[in-house]
């Protein structure tokens, strides 16, 4: 196939839109296990975020599986390809100048490391949201792990599916451990200091 497609370039810069909203654009990339609190976490930074006049969007896995990737399954290819569509779209929202909050298992460290790559190192921001599966399996907010464990859903990540979890993510929150508000204060702490200053 020729592939004629040329990149159009917009007379309106990345930085421009960054200046007129008066943030440093990034993306705010949550990884862990199905019920380590990724959703409530991300809902919550971007409550925080709001409050302080920053633009931000949430992209949630499940949303987007209901969208923009109805038409992905749940083999290693479609799981990559899922992960490889949201950094595209996470892309043009930094390069629409808002902080985006994504909400993704994204269980392999290969499809974390390209998400970085399409997005660009400086604007990702990998945040571990971390629980220990048995915690996870407690509680169970949509049923999955009761499926998974049933044979009813098959690459479960954390029963059937590995989940690599990060080895230096820039945030790493224990959720076992900490409430929301915690967590929250942490990832807000840290943009402070070394992102939104």
């Amino acid at each position: 196939m020729v592939n004629n497609l040329v990149f159009q370039a917009s007379s309106v810069s990345a930085d421009a839109r960054a200046t007129m909203k008066g943030q440093k654009p990034l993306v705010l990339w949550l990884t862990g296990l199905s019920g380590a609190g990724k959703t409530t976490v991300a809902n919550a930074i971007e409550i925080a975020l709001v409050e302080r006049g920053r633009h931000t969007f949430l992209i949630d896995g499940d949303n987007v599986r209901l969208g923009l990737c109805r038409d992905l399954g749940f083999s290693d290819a479609d799981r990559e390809e899922n992960i490889r569509r949201v950094a595209e779209v996470s892309r043009l929202f930094v390069d629409a100048g808002l902080i985006v909050i994504t909400s993704f298992i994204s269980p392999f460290e290969r499809d974390r490391a390209l998400a970085r790559e399409v997005i660009g190192a400086d604007a990702f921001m990998e945040i571990f949201i971390d629980a220990p599966l048995s915690e996870c399996e407690r509680r169970d907010p949509k049923g999955l792990y009761v499926k998974a464990r049933k044979g009813l859903i098959k690459k479960f990540t954390g029963i059937d599916s590995i989940y690599e979890a990060p080895l230096a993510p820039d945030i790493h929150l224990n959720t076992l451990n900490d409430d929301v508000a915690t967590v929250v204060s942490t990832v807000m702490t840290y943009l402070d200091e070394r992102a939104l200053a």
